[in-house]
């Protein structure tokens, strides 16, 4: 009857309303993670508010059952959730704790509160409420894994400052035992001394006012009336009128900071008594602390040398001027690159103006996060070894000016009297085109003779051809001079120009000619007597406009007595005769040759010598040298790969083992000569016996020896006889 009495305008307004109720319920529901539900047991029919439905996560969709319900809680937690549906009609009001597995694997937990009342047909039908208490229970987890660990020391505190519950941590740290708590003697105010009281105060009224108070250092006192520093900070739980306080115990921290300290003490007293300058500078270069030595150096007090204006390296500073651009950069380049440590040279003025070099070592201190906070600089005086470099530097370049003036023949290197008369030959035989045989020992540079000769000529700018004649085999080296023509001989496919050709109009040089076989001998005096030659195969004479120098280390009039060389070939060879003396002759030279194959391969292998130790400088000078300048080569190349000192030295053992076996040496070399005149002697026997042994026209015949014999040799000499028949 009531309804039909109302207005529509009424109704609509009462809708409304109960719209706007609804709407605060729901988002009330929303803000507090409580969600509500009615449960009918008779038709199983389940409601749901939305916040329900978003506490289970299920689709707004879907309706609500109870095996949706039992799908979502936690298997261990299914027993009690049945018993309690089972129990309805007996319990009126019931509140339980249900864990619940979310699709994810997340747990979540819930708190249930319910009330079971019967409805107008006398059934029963539950209504309650479902908060989602997740954040409170890891809370709770984590208030309990901190007493638990022992690590902070907790208490409760009521708003009359009662300490009315402390876990073991706290009670130990102040000494006191759980019936000094139980009495009621433990106040929060009377542990704290006197000067710290009025801050606890500010925290009091922030932790009333706010619900929790920041952490902050204090101390307490112990039982035993001592004292103990801690941190404390805590939070205020209003619905209880209690707060937890949350207390770590400082002692350890500080005894190691003064521990720290007494250090840094310490380290301070040995800096000032360190012969070393040291400093200390911020991250821009702001001066913070010198020691003893670095202030007496720069006359000032550590006041007056931190009130001196600018950084390290601005114009106020006490480096060089010519120094401060290319230091400053380097400092900030190194921090700005994040190296950890870096060093530079730079001058450093005394109260008198002058200045000292000093070797400056900056080492950064850096902050967690990687932030430079300090620089430590240490500083070496170096004005010493930069006087001896300076001094070195300049005897350096007057030894080089030595150099140069003695390098005029290019690589040839020395001022020896014996050297002097060679080049002197040299520059008078140069201009001319007249034949030259060189002379001399093994690695005494012979080719170097020839390319000076070559280059001092009127031919330099022609070609410079070089035959070893001892590395070419007999059967070959005369087309390999002379070239041949196609078909000359088995696999002569082609035309092929020789030495000679390719020489035309420039210099060919001929070393170990005293190797050439007979028959090349002939073909070589023709081309220094009729300035022409064939190729090999050929009919038709070539013209020859080239200068020829030879050279050997063998002793040629023995090679013609042995009559392995021909003696009109010499005299054609010996129109101006260059021995270069062996480096045995010319010691006075070995410190230029020296500091040339040093400079040369040091800078090949991107390395710097200061200076050569004159022990080194001694013992090479005391050398024989049997390898002569190619074996003082080889030692100093292999001498500047494996020094990494400044200073050059050379392994003694390397030499003083070649001097052992000087004698062993020498007979060596005279067994080798005596079985190279005696190849010579064989050799020319057979070729003028068309290379027949045995028989009254043999070679053994002709030599007086036995058949026998004669084969044995040919033997061990590996002479090839076959090469000497018709």
């Amino acid at each position: 009857m009531y309804t039909s009495r109302m207005k529509p305008d009424d109704f609509e307004l009462l809708t409304q309303e109960l719209r706007r109720h609804q709407a605060y319920l729901a988002e009330a529901q929303r803000l507090s993670h409580t969600g509500s539900f009615g449960w009918k047991p008779a038709t199983g029919e389940i409601v749901w508010s939305d916040e329900t439905y978003r506490i289970f996560e299920y689709d707004r969709a879907e309706k609500p059952t109870l095996s949706m319900l039992f799908q979502r809680i936690h298997p261990q937690d299914r027993a009690l959730a049945q018993q309690v549906i089972d129990g309805v009609s007996r319990i009126t009001d019931f509140e339980h704790e249900y864990r619940l597995v979310m699709p994810s694997g997340a747990i979540k937990h819930i708190h249930v509160r319910a009330h079971a009342l019967p409805d107008l047909s006398g059934n029963i039908e539950v209504v309650g409420a479902v908060t989602d208490i997740t954040e409170r229970k890891t809370t709770e987890e984590m208030v309990r894994r901190l007493i638990e660990a022992g690590i902070l020391g907790i208490f409760f505190a009521n708003v009359e400052g009662e300490i009315v519950e402390a876990n073991q941590t706290f009670l130990q740290m102040l000494q006191y035992g759980r019936q000094d708590l139980v009495s009621g003697r433990l106040r929060w105010a009377d542990l704290t001394p006197a000067e710290w009281r009025e801050r606890d105060e500010r925290s009091m009224a922030e932790f009333l006012a706010t619900g929790f108070f920041q952490a902050y250092e204090k101390e307490y006192f112990r039982k035993d009336g001592s004292r103990v520093p801690v941190v404390v900070g805590g939070a205020w739980f209003r619905s209880a009128n209690e707060g937890v306080v949350f207390v770590l115990d400082l002692s350890e921290q500080k005894r190691a900071e003064e521990k720290i300290r007494e250090q840094e003490m310490e380290f301070r007293q040995m800096l000032e008594l360190s012969p070393q300058q040291v400093a200390v500078f911020g991250p821009g270069g702001e001066r913070l602390y010198a020691n003893r030595v670095a202030l007496d150096y720069i006359g000032l007090s550590l006041e007056e040398w931190r009130q001196t204006p600018g950084s390290f390296f601005s114009s106020q500073s006490f480096a060089h001027p010519d120094d401060r651009e290319r230091a400053a950069r380097t400092f900030f380049e190194g921090a700005r690159s994040g190296d950890s440590a870096y060093d530079l040279e730079l001058r450093l003025r005394k109260p008198d103006g002058n200045y000292r070099w000093f070797l400056v070592r900056f080492n950064p201190l850096r902050e967690e996060k990687g932030q430079i906070a300090r620089w430590y600089v240490a500083l070496t005086d170096i004005e010493d070894r930069k006087q001896a470099e300076d001094t070195l530097r300049r005897e350096n370049i007057a030894l080089r000016e030595e150099i140069d003036k003695a390098s005029m023949f290019e690589e040839i290197v020395g001022t020896s009297p014996a050297l002097k008369s060679t080049l002197s030959r040299i520059s008078k035989v140069a201009p001319s085109d007249s034949t030259v045989l060189i002379t001399g020992e093994t690695g005494t540079g012979k080719e170097l003779v020839a390319r000076a000769i070559h280059r001092r000529s009127n031919r330099a700018s022609r070609a410079f051809v070089s035959v070893n004649c001892a590395a070419v085999p007999g059967g070959l080296i005369a087309s390999e001079l002379f070239g041949h023509e196609k078909g000359a001989f088995t696999g002569a496919a082609q035309q092929r120009l020789g030495r000679f050709e390719l020489a035309t109009g420039g210099t060919i040089f001929l070393d170990e000619v005293g190797e050439l076989p007979a028959e090349t001998q002939v073909a070589l005096l023709r081309v220094l007597q009729e300035h022409e030659f064939e190729r090999v195969g050929g009919t038709r004479p070539i013209r020859a406009d080239i200068r020829v120098i030879a050279a050997t280390n063998r002793d040629l009039q023995a090679a013609i007595s042995a009559g392995s060389f021909r003696s009109d070939l010499f005299y054609r060879l010996h129109v101006f005769p260059i021995e270069i003396p062996a480096l045995r002759e010319r010691k006075e030279d070995i410190p230029l040759l020296v500091e040339y194959f040093i400079d040369r391969y040091a800078r090949k292998a991107g390395k710097r010598f200061r200076s050569v130790e004159k022990k080194t400088l001694q013992v090479l000078q005391s050398y024989p040298w049997p390898g002569n300048i190619r074996e003082l080569q080889n030692v100093i190349e292999r001498s500047v790969i494996v020094c990494e000192t400044a200073s050059f030295s050379v392994d003694e053992s390397w030499l003083s083992h070649k001097r052992s076996e000087t004698n062993a040496e020498s007979q060596l070399y005279l067994s080798e000569k005596v079985a190279a005149q005696e190849r010579e002697m064989i050799e020319a026997a057979l070729r003028e016996c068309q290379g027949r042994v045995s028989g009254p026209s043999g070679a053994a015949a002709k030599l007086g020896i036995a058949r026998s014999t004669l084969e044995s040799k040919i033997r061990s000499l590996k002479i090839n006889k076959n090469r000497f028949r018709a």
